[in-house]
């Protein structure tokens, strides 16, 4: 079964399909998102808040949240955490 996890806001993404979150905070980072906003690959899950973090997709698509790396990362484990224990 698929693992669901919270990026803030109501939104949820499908934990087994992350490769990386990231801050948006780099050049290069910054480009990606930029080219994934002109391609339609791009997913705002900010609610017109300040992008904290981007989730790279197996799909090569973009999602952006307003929640921190960390966080994520964390929320993550914990699924992972839960499988474990099943």
């Amino acid at each position: 079964m698929n693992k669901l996890i919270n990026i803030g806001f109501g939104n949820i993404v499908n934990a087994g399909r992350i490769i990386a979150i990231v801050s948006p905070d780099s050049a290069p980072v910054k480009r990606m998102v930029q080219k994934a906003k002109e391609e339609g690959s791009a997913i705002d899950a900010t609610q017109g808040r300040k992008t904290k973090a981007v989730l790279v997709m197996e799909n090569s698509q973009i999602v952006l949240s307003a929640l921190l790396p960390e966080t994520i990362a964390q929320r993550a484990q914990a699924e992972g955490k839960e499988d474990n224990e099943a």
